[in-house]
């Protein structure tokens, strides 16, 4: 009997020092962040000009979220599509896009949000309009860069439509390649990039599944 207190004591305190590791796991799972709105359709394109005139590449493969979407200022969220995706209606000219975006290596192009300015905001009958002033990272070809992107925002009921244009220097991206046939073709490394997404609310029946 006096060996049994003793040994009580020791698994008590065993049990009191793996308590917050254990419970550790719960903890965080339960803060982890819920989406607010997710992405139910949109498009990535990008007007390019060349020698042989101006094209344009796009793609409707995109998925993405927003968490924290009724205050703009400490949103956060992504956006990402496939490289492979993205056509311009010529089948040579995809390939070389793929190649010189190095998909295998590089598959994705990536936005990630992290918080919004309000420039200008207005009530149009039932929705709201914003414009504003996106910041964020921008991963295309194995880099990340810090971007600004000047947006819209239209919030109707329970639908975000969001839209942005801004141009893109590709070198900045590392992106070769540009030029074919001796010099003949060339495609002018500055791009204008088009966003076109709409997000509906997490909890919305209309909400799609990424």
């Amino acid at each position: 009997m006096p060996r049994t207190i003793p040994n009580l004591e020791r698994s008590f305190r065993y049990l009191l020092a793996w308590a917050p590791v254990v419970a550790a796991p719960t903890i965080l799972h339960a803060q982890r962040p819920v989406a607010d709105a997710v992405l139910q359709s949109g498009s990535l394109s990008f007007l390019g000009r060349a020698t042989v005139g101006d094209f344009i590449g796009t793609t409707s493969t995109v998925s993405g979220a927003i968490v924290g979407g009724s205050d703009y200022a400490v949103a956060a969220g992504w956006v990402e599509a496939p490289v492979a995706t993205l056509l311009t209606g010529n089948d040579r000219r995809d390939r070389d896009l793929r190649a010189s975006m190095e998909v295998d290596r590089y598959p994705t192009i990536r936005y990630t949000l992290a918080g919004a300015s309000v420039v200008t905001s207005s009530s149009l009958g039932s929705a709201d309009s914003t414009a504003l002033l996106l910041h964020g990272t921008l991963s295309i070809h194995g880099v990340t860069r810090r971007v600004e992107v000047p947006a819209t925002a239209v919030r109707k009921a329970d639908t975000i439509h969001l839209t942005a244009v801004f141009p893109l220097d590709l070198a900045d991206y590392h992106i070769g390649g540009l030029t074919k046939m001796f010099g003949l073709l060339r495609m002018q490394r500055e791009i204008e990039v088009r966003v076109d997404l709409r997000f509906v609310d997490h909890l919305s029946p209309a909400r799609a599944t990424p």
